[in-house]
């Protein structure tokens, strides 16, 4: 994602996450951070106020000199509220947030790679977007235009099946770029209009291709038991960028070819019965094959809380909860 223009507006906070104390505000210029708080699992809950109504850049440090993105914020006047979920992982956090002057940015969490970082903003139940040096990388887009206000236009479409909470032709149209590539499975190409189908790649399991610069792999992803899903026809999908691994799992029960992925940086998992898994199934295949950063998706009724309750923190595995509806 290409970095935000910044203002002078700086605030710098730093956090001790084996003291009980709630930290010590190093400097108060606007955007402010107004408290910190230790968690009961360690996490950073940190408000900052926000009274300009503008975007925030959030960055992390370890030492005051190298500085690296943790998230960009919402433009909501008022108060803005980050769980930082690496705190429980490191010795100590600094933390400053930089008001950008963008009218328009993504929102969400950094994923740093060693060619550039990616921004990730959720978007609703399976949909998402995400930000590299300039590209947009849309997963599922379905909803209409509105739901993606703001929002450059995607240059990456990808598509795990045909279900109408994933599959939509007509906000594909709407949100795509000229010259979009789409990857799709071969139902979903089927049901594209001619004009989606001329840049549209067609992906089956076990197979790859290179785009703009990244790697995709399609993964299984279907259930066992039920016949929601059929096993070959939907798709989970590997981004490798920057050497980091980005999973999506697609609506999928708990497979043995999940559990035997490995060297996954972050991960979106599907949890909701009777579509997919259920908490217990997500949790225990996330301790098996431990990504990183785990985002529960396609969650709708499901206790996520409990998900990351039971992931626990003994893997060092982040489980970030987020808004999806």
């Amino acid at each position: 994602m290409k970095t935000p223009a910044k203002s002078a507006f700086c605030s710098l906070l730093r956090f001790v996450p084996c003291l009980a104390a709630a930290g010590s505000l190093l400097a108060q210029t606007a955007p402010q951070f107004t408290s910190v708080q230790w968690l009961t699992n360690k996490e950073a809950g940190l408000k900052l106020s926000n009274p300009a109504g503008c975007y925030q850049r959030l960055e992390g440090s370890l030492n005051l000199a190298d500085w690296l993105p943790v998230a960009n914020l919402p433009k909501t006047v008022g108060t803005l509220a980050y769980t930082d979920s690496a705190a429980p992982y490191l010795p100590a956090r600094f933390y400053r947030a930089w008001q950008l002057t963008n009218t328009t940015a993504l929102t969400g969490d950094y994923l740093v790679t060693a060619e550039g970082a990616v921004l990730i903003q959720p978007i609703n139940h399976a949909t998402l977007v995400m930000g590299w040096n300039d590209k947009m990388i849309y997963v599922d887009p379905v909803g209409g235009s509105a739901r993606f206000t703001g929002i450059p236009k995607a240059d990456l479409v990808l598509v795990t099946h045909e279900h109408t909470d994933h599959f939509d032709a007509a906000t594909i149209t709407a949100i795509k770029a000229t010259n979009a590539i789409i990857i799709a499975t071969k139902t979903v190409y089927a049901s594209l209009p001619a004009a989606l189908k001329t840049n549209t790649i067609v992906l089956t399991n076990g197979m790859a291709t290179n785009v703009l610069g990244l790697a995709v792999d399609a993964i299984p992803a279907y259930n066992i038991g039920s016949s929601y899903h059929p096993k070959g026809v939907g798709n989970g999908y590997i981004l490798t960028i920057g050497a980091k691994r980005i999973y999506l799992s697609g609506d999928t029960s708990d497979i043995p070819e999940m559990r035997a992925l490995r060297d996954i940086d972050v991960a979106f998992l599907a949890m909701n019965q009777p579509y997919t898994m259920t908490v217990a199934q997500a949790v225990s295949a996330t301790r098996e094959f431990r990504p990183s950063v785990a985002y529960p998706y396609h969650s709708q009724g499901t206790d996520v809380n409990s998900y990351k309750r039971q992931v626990g923190t003994d893997l060092g595995i982040q489980v970030r909860l987020r808004k999806w509806y």
